[in-house]
């Protein structure tokens, strides 16, 4: 079963191959979004935010160089929610498994609803957490 979910889940990344929408990014993500948006900030965007040197964007960027598919996760078009929970509970590659006591099925859901949303209404891009300590600390 767990082979039939695996190949599931890899055609539908596969095949999912969406163009990524061109659009200015700006402002809070929609009020419906805040929670999953949270949750990629803790758990997702250490290794896969907007910012090259990071092991999740690198890679993503190597895998799909030369297609339109960009290696940022905020900025994938063609995740859907199964994909999504696949790769989160099992991990891939270096990418742990996330246990339900880490992320639970709620907040799985909060983080497909998000990047799987518009990327309108996702608003500016999760900044690294190393960069909001910076300007907290520049504030005091």
């Amino acid at each position: 079963m767990r082979i039939v979910l695996a190949t599931a889940a890899v055609l539908a990344f596969a095949t999912g191959a969406a163009t990524a929408q061109q659009s200015v990014r700006t402002g809070p993500a929609a009020p419906e979004l805040a929670e999953g948006k949270a949750v990629y900030a803790h758990w997702c965007a250490p290794c896969h935010a907007d910012s090259m040197g990071l092991a999740g964007t690198n890679s993503l960027t190597i895998k799909y160089e030369g297609t339109d598919i960009p290696g940022v996760l905020e900025d994938r078009t063609d995740l859907t929610a199964p994909v999504i929970s696949y790769f989160v509970r099992n991990g891939i590659a270096w990418m742990p498994p996330f246990r339900r006591t880490e992320i639970s099925d709620a907040e799985l859901a909060a983080l497909s609803a998000y990047l799987t949303a518009p990327l309108e209404d996702r608003g500016a891009h999760t900044p690294l957490l190393a960069e909001e300590m910076a300007e907290m600390e520049a504030a005091r």
